[in-house]
């Protein structure tokens, strides 16, 4: 996969740079997006560190949710490294554990905004660009909460469902035209987004009561995270479009 192109949307913090990384050290050019310039920089370096096979790596500041930034950073992409054959739209928003009456409407606008739109823009341009190609792989982050419900998360979880949607649709419509489309579910990972629960920050969830919650009883490392999105874009994964993998540390068995 060493003359391969992967962008990593989120792609700073938690599994999208455990990704960007694990990525860049099978010789693979990176980009990775992301809101915020300092952190982004940060990671970059990190990556160029690692990188394998004179691989090239990319940060581009952009906001998911702005379509017409979206669609610039495709063209980036294309534009520094020729092709785009791998993409990974990592980049989501939790803000709020509630019920549905004691949530907040504009809470619930910004995960849509972020979850379900950001999605849609990046596929649309990502698949846009893999259809001149004729081939390209795409890996969603949909989550546990895409699958079930969770309480204390009902405007997440319809946002996850709704990346599951996006995500089968996609792979049916372009399922002979060389381009594989799937998802990741992944448990509690140490990241931003489960980091002020596990401190106690967060109303409803502590880590006690996460960790219950899976029948391995831990949280999982991004890492293990990034391991299946790799596999899920890798020629490994040739005959597989339109899955969802769990990585979950049981919870799907229950």
């Amino acid at each position: 996969m060493a003359t391969k192109t992967a962008l990593i949307t989120g792609g700073a913090t938690g599994i999208g740079k455990q990704t960007a990384l694990k990525l860049a050290k099978q010789g693979i050019n990176v980009v990775i997006s992301g809101r915020r310039a300092d952190i982004g920089t940060e990671t970059l370096k990190e990556i160029e560190a690692v990188k394998a096979n004179d691989a090239k790596a990319l940060f581009i500041q952009n906001d998911v949710t702005n379509e017409a930034d979206v669609k610039a950073m495709i063209e980036q992409v294309v534009s520094a490294f020729g092709s785009l054959d791998m993409a990974v739209n990592n980049a989501g928003l939790f803000n709020e554990s509630a019920t549905l009456d004691h949530s907040n409407s504009d809470s619930f606008k910004a995960m849509i905004d972020t979850n379900i739109l950001g999605v849609y823009y990046c596929m649309k341009y990502e698949i846009t660009q893999m259809l001149k190609q004729g081939k390209g792989a795409i890996v969603n982050l949909a989550s546990i909460a895409g699958l079930n419900g969770i309480p204390y998360t009902g405007t997440y979880c319809a946002t996850k469902h709704a990346v599951v949607g996006l995500t089968k649709s996609a792979a049916l419509d372009h399922a002979q035209q060389g381009i594989r489309v799937n998802g990741i579910a992944p448990g509690a990972a140490r990241t931003a987004i489960i980091a002020k629960s596990l401190n106690g920050e967060a109303e409803n969830y502590n880590e006690e009561r996460i960790t219950a919650m899976f029948p391995m009883h831990r949280v999982a490392d991004p890492s293990e995270m990034a391991n299946g999105i790799a596999w899920l874009l890798s020629d490994e994964a040739s005959f597989v479009t339109g899955h969802i993998l769990s990585i979950d540390g049981g919870f799907q068995a229950k």
